[in-house]
């Protein structure tokens, strides 16, 4: 009796899994800057704009950026999960997110704020330190996490509201100062990280810029499936230093880090998109689908398979 009623289970989940793989895309979406770009302005490196339930972009969830995000957060509620990660929506806050992130955002539909959404080149065009963007402390994190700034000071709330506005009201003229909405973002994202609560700020130093490089080039590359010696080599150092900076900031070694971004990905495309085991193991290039299989459950503790009709 115990057996049959677990078959039978088992035969619902798989329909479950078929039907709803069938309203699954097969990517997850990434979006470029020009996605959220107004009409005659999708050559723009920039966007900064009012953020509520009313926006005129139509984007699916999750999905992930190629840009960096500032979203503030004024009123509303919900929650914001980036890379697994759930956070709840507690206004006055601020969103910070890097390029690959992938997230999911869910709203009142009372939610009001601001959004400033820029390239890296926007950024550091005429800035003498090209590291200046992962130097702030919620971008590339060393706990790779991404907790909001919340906000308590009335001070600090106007200051930063103030900031927003006056990019919004200069961007609408006809001819707008690139110059002066850099400037404002210089100041949001300064003024945010004087403020934000973390450890990241006690551990300054060329180790810390190191680790949080590699946390990049992981975020960019991932689906390469490099090895800790190919990184290594792309930042101009020998494994063996790379570990040990990164185990001494993160407690993590190198290959954990890779790993554990990996299996993230793995998840993600199991659960939200209906790519095969086969496919994946392809897109993530594991020229070994039985690897692929063992490196997962080695890591996770189920199948792959498993893993996707326990996530129904």
């Amino acid at each position: 009796m115990v057996v049959q009623f677990n078959i039978e289970i088992l035969v619902v989940r798989k329909s479950e899994l078929f039907t709803n793989m069938k309203s699954k895309p097969e990517n997850i979406p990434v979006y470029s800057l020009h996605n959220f770009s107004v009409s005659g302005k999708e050559s723009q490196l920039f966007q900064v704009e009012v953020f509520d339930a009313n926006r005129h972009f139509s984007v699916k969830y999750p999905h992930r950026h190629d840009f960096y995000e500032v979203l503030y957060l004024s009123k509303g509620s919900g929650f914001h999960v980036i890379d697994g990660n759930k956070y709840d929506i507690q206004p006055p806050c601020i969103f910070f997110m890097s390029p690959g992130q992938a997230h999911k955002i869910e709203f009142s539909n009372d939610i009001e704020g601001f959004i400033f959404i820029f390239t890296a080149e926007f950024y550091l065009l005429n800035s003498s330190n090209q590291n200046r963007l992962i130097e702030f402390p919620f971008f590339f994190t060393i706990q790779q996490d991404n907790p909001p700034l919340l906000l308590q000071k009335k001070d600090d709330i106007s200051f930063l509201e103030s900031l927003f506005k006056k990019g919004i009201d200069e961007i609408q003229k006809e001819t707008y100062s690139i110059e002066l909405l850099r400037s404002v973002l210089d100041l949001i994202l300064t003024t945010s990280g004087s403020l934000y609560k973390t450890d990241e700020n006690k551990l300054k130093g060329k180790g810390h810029i190191l680790v949080k490089k590699f946390f990049q080039l992981v975020e960019e590359n991932y689906q390469a499936n490099l090895s800790v010696a190919q990184y290594a080599d792309a930042m101009a150092l020998t494994p063996n230093h790379l570990t040990q900076t990164v185990s001494q900031l993160t407690g993590k070694t190198s290959s954990q880090i890779i790993k554990s971004k990996q299996i993230l990905e793995i998840k993600r495309l199991l659960v939200h998109t209906n790519l095969s085991v086969t496919e994946i193991a392809h897109r993530l290039n594991f020229a070994d689908q039985s690897y692929f299989a063992r490196f997962f459950k080695r890591e996770v503790g189920i199948s792959p398979l498993q893993y996707r009709v326990k996530s129904l």
